[in-house]
């Protein structure tokens, strides 16, 4: 079995590193928002940081080709194998990625465990100023850009979604499509305004450090509201679903299963038993005392995995791809 793994790793490398794929390194002008808050009421005000990420635009038959693109983010962890899998298979597919590097920018490595180093706000911020530049690009379709992620990532495919964010950022951005690959749902809108874009979130049943119970009461909630949104849950799969690796446990990451959240129209997070406003990093390591613990358990499922890469691929196909040959 090791000696088999050591060979899918090496033909992953393979894989995932195809040199006749142009990759271009973009950087653009975001900032530091610690929450929605801070988008939402001032974002004028946050400090200014730059980011980069790498765009990959997949064989072209000219140089002057349009193509669509994912823009996507990685999970707690930073970039790991499976995610560069997926952005590779869009590629196959005639699909440009931007693979965002809000970690790098940042000198972070990892946020398990914290949360606060690199923050969902920051990232959806990022997404959206991304999402700007990369609209002016000579081979991007501006109309054809989707957005996705994991974990942490899923979170911001998530809630860039959510209207009131999005307008406050830029009310004439927006994305053709949201992928979300198992997101923290614990936080629930009192404003349900949502996109009218395709949105999914993928996730296991069996996730206690972003649990799918969540995910599920909110997409219903939402689609009673009208969104356009779904949610497919694996059978005995946890967190990470999609990696190669066995489950195991992380003893620094928090099991989210009783935690639960608010959030008003102007961003502020609200503890869902008191109501107590969470706006800075010391108040949410308060809140999350109260209602995590550590141990969450994550690693892959044979069969949800290959569920995931089928989906994802038919998903960016029906709506980056398919309406462009109508």
């Amino acid at each position: 079995m090791i000696a088999m793994n050591k060979l899918y790793n090496l033909l992953l490398i393979f894989l995932i590193i195809p040199p006749a794929l142009a990759q271009e390194r973009i950087a653009f002008n975001s900032a530091n928002p610690f929450n929605f808050r801070d988008i939402i009421l001032n974002l004028e005000k946050q400090e200014s940081q730059e980011v980069f990420g790498i765009l990959t635009l997949p064989k072209k038959s000219s140089e002057n080709e349009v193509v669509p693109l994912v823009i996507a983010l990685a999970g707690s962890k930073g970039w790991a194998d499976h995610h560069v899998e997926y952005l590779r298979m869009y590629n196959e597919m005639g699909i440009a990625t931007f693979e965002i590097k809000s970690f790098e920018s940042r000198n972070v490595t990892s946020t398990v465990g914290s949360q606060v180093a690199v923050t969902t706000a920051m990232m959806i911020l990022d997404s959206y100023r991304a999402l700007e530049v990369l609209s002016s690009h000579p081979n991007i379709n501006s109309n054809k850009v989707a957005i996705t992620g994991w974990s942490l990532g899923g979170g911001v495919a998530l809630y860039a979604g959510w209207e009131p964010l999005r307008k406050a950022i830029n009310p004439a951005s927006s994305f053709a499509a949201h992928l979300s690959l198992y997101p923290p749902c614990i936080v629930e809108p009192l404003n349900l305004d949502f996109t009218s874009a395709p949105t999914h979130i993928l996730i296991g049943a069996l996730d206690n450090w972003t649990p799918a119970a969540p995910c599920v009461e909110l997409v219903n909630k939402l689609r009673n509201s009208g969104a356009n949104i779904d949610v497919t849950v694996y059978r005995e799969s946890h967190h990470s679903f999609d990696r190669v690796s066995e489950p195991i446990v992380d003893p620094d990451g928090y099991i989210l299963t009783n935690c639960r959240y608010k959030m008003k129209d102007d961003g502020t997070v609200l503890t869902n038993k008191s109501n107590f406003p969470i706006r800075s990093a010391f108040f949410q390591k308060i809140s999350l005392a109260f209602c995590t613990k550590r141990g969450p358990t994550y690693g892959g499922n044979v069969e949800a995995r290959i569920a995931s890469f089928k989906f994802s691929r038919e998903f960016m196909k029906e709506h980056l791809l398919e309406p462009l040959a109508k």
